[in-house]
């Protein structure tokens, strides 16, 4: 790749932006990802939890985890958190906390809760990666469409607010409104992550594929909000005051403190997290996803895309480096016209790398 002259800011409120410095007290509180198990009834390729291993936290690990930090929203994630053998003590400790939790599902997790239990959640997001039954079957197994929509219209009937994710691919990048308009049948929105090379590059999106994946997504819908720092940038939105570095901590199942759910290394301990509570923020790793590279400290863009997706630069071996999806460095710029949705209470608002969007009705 050819390295241009990154641009300069020219206006008053650019110039203000430029001179804004990067925010790096830690936050009142933080959004939590908890992956209780990396256990899954499925085996999709272009997962990134290790399938190789069985990892679990115990419960006195989450409580641990719990008496940390302060916690504003607690989200489970990474496998299918309904296969821990302890899961329902664990869920019914966490629906007793003053947070608003969540849980990322293909549908497994949820069939296996009854109503009261369901109900603890603040939101369910269920796994939707395709537009119609034979490729969402086809990557995920059969009988996996059929049980999103049931459980969807389920968490529907009970009053539980459902979103819907999927991951953007090398596959679907280019339908992802047609998921939107699909799941706006259940007053749902869809929120979607750029596919990370975890453990293949087999789905990785082309520089064209993942700008022309979100013109086309916002051609048709609405956003909710947008966590991805290029696409917020080139959308001209201001920058964010969380996120992975700062506002967001991962644990995963094997007892590890990481800054974001894709970040590669051993990450930190559980025990450096009960030592240090909010003061993680401060260690290696976090600070490393906060890290600006050097060519782009005099760029227009700087303070709300920070270079980029860390978690992908770090992936890429490249940090130190602009994000390899930046349109400045070579010499373009992708402005984005979008449309604002009205403000939705979702927790995972603020949480990593994330887009959220509503179909037009």
């Amino acid at each position: 790749m050819t390295n241009h002259a990154i641009a300069l800011p020219t206006t008053r409120a650019a110039r203000a932006i430029h001179a804004t410095p990067a925010i790096h007290a830690a936050p009142a509180s933080f959004a939590l990802g908890i992956g209780l198990t990396n256990e899954c009834n499925l085996a999709c390729a272009f997962c990134y939890r290790d399938p190789d291993r069985l990892d679990r936290l115990t419960l006195d690990q989450v409580r641990e985890v719990m008496a940390s930090v302060p916690v504003r929203s607690v989200n489970l994630g990474t496998g299918e958190n309904g296969m821990h053998p302890d899961f329902r003590p664990m869920l019914a400790f966490l629906a007793a906390q003053p947070m608003k939790l969540t849980m990322t599902s293909n549908g497994h997790s949820v069939a296996m809760l009854d109503d009261e239990e369901l109900k603890a959640f603040h939101d369910v997001e269920l796994s939707l990666d395709y537009p119609n039954e034979a490729e969402q079957d086809g990557q995920r197994g059969a009988g996996n469409w059929a049980l999103l929509h049931r459980q969807a219209e389920r968490l529907v009937r009970l009053g539980v607010s459902v979103t819907f994710i999927a991951v953007m691919m090398r596959s679907n990048f280019s339908r992802l409104a047609e998921i939107a308009a699909l799941v706006a049948r259940y007053g749902a929105p869809l929120r979607l992550n750029v596919y990370q090379s975890v453990r293949s590059d087999a789905y990785a999106l082309t520089y064209e594929e993942y700008w022309d994946g979100f013109e086309r997504l916002f051609a048709e819908t609405d956003v909710i909000a947008i966590g991805e720092p290029l696409v917020r940038a080139m959308a001209g939105l201001p920058p964010r005051t969380g996120g992975c570095g700062l506002g967001t901590i991962r644990v995963t199942p094997r007892g590890r403190v990481q800054p974001c759910v894709y970040w590669p290394g051993p990450g930190d301990s559980l025990d450096a997290l009960v030592e240090q509570g909010a003061g993680i923020v401060e260690s290696e790793a976090f600070a490393a996803a906060r890290s600006l590279p050097e060519a782009c400290r005099s760029c227009t863009f700087r303070e709300p895309c920070r270079g980029g997706c860390a978690g992908r630069r770090r992936l890429h071996g490249a940090l130190d480096k602009p994000d390899l999806y930046c349109p400045i460095v070579r010499g373009q710029t992708r402005r984005l016209a979008i449309r604002m949705a009205p403000g939705r209470d979702l927790p995972k608002l603020d949480s990593a790398c994330t887009t959220i969007v509503m179909a037009r009705s």
